[in-house]
């Protein structure tokens, strides 16, 4: 059964800080698979690394300011008020029961994410809530055996138009427009007193600068 709404979007990710990269592939992922909007997930407690020294409530400010003046994106906070840990699934149950059974809802991964997907909590039941949408990386490949790659093989769809058909359950393998701009070379700048203007919306770079971020050694993830 088709859908009659436009599909939405799910991306997360700790945003430490969000920079023209991430909005950059944001705007070509509405555009190409015809979102409604993006959602930008920043996550409170990652569950398979460091918590970033830079609180979640300081990289969803950035992700505010960020994405404002263009209505296509929004910062999604919902990770931010769920006790313990920031487990996908739980964030789309949370997502599905807002928007209904028929909304057909799409979680954007890259393809080192989806490397060890089968590390995630419930990670065979992601399909149950949204599609998904792999995004190419330089460098990296899709799992060829294994228990992912099989999973991987039995959704496997060819374009973006099979999204808009189902609420969840299809994967799509999507290349972007490469911005080789890392989070961790913008910490990297800061915290060696130089400037990563121009890698990252000015607003999100006075921000920044008013709170002193990233000024010491120890602001992983």
């Amino acid at each position: 059964m088709s859908a009659v709404a436009a599909p939405i979007g799910v991306l997360g990710g700790t945003f430490n800080p969000i920079h023209h990269g991430h909005l950059r592939s944001a705007l070509e992922l509405v555009e190409i698979l015809g979102l409604e909007q993006l959602r930008l997930i920043p996550c409170a407690r990652p569950p398979h690394r460091e918590a970033p020294d830079c609180s979640a409530e300081q990289r969803a400010a950035m992700v505010e300011l960020a994405v404002a003046g263009e209505p296509r994106l929004c910062c999604d906070r919902r990770e931010l008020e769920r006790e313990g840990l920031s487990y996908t699934v739980d964030t789309l149950a949370s997502l599905r029961s807002e928007w209904g059974a028929q909304r057909p809802l799409c979680l954007v991964l890259g393809y080192d994410a989806v490397a060890t997907l089968d590390s995630w909590h419930r990670w065979r039941e992601l399909l149950d809530y949204a599609h998904i949408v792999i995004i190419a990386r330089p460098g990296w490949e899709l799992p060829h055996v294994g228990s992912v790659a099989e999973w991987l093989s039995e959704h496997r769809v060819s374009g973006p138009e099979a999204l808009g058909k189902a609420p969840a359950g299809a994967v799509l393998s999507l290349a972007l427009r490469p911005l080789a701009i890392a989070s961790t070379d913008i910490r990297t700048l800061l915290a060696a007193g130089r400037s990563p203007r121009f890698l990252l919306p000015e607003p999100v770079l006075d921000y920044i600068e008013i709170h002193q971020l990233y000024r010491g050694t120890g602001n992983g993830a």
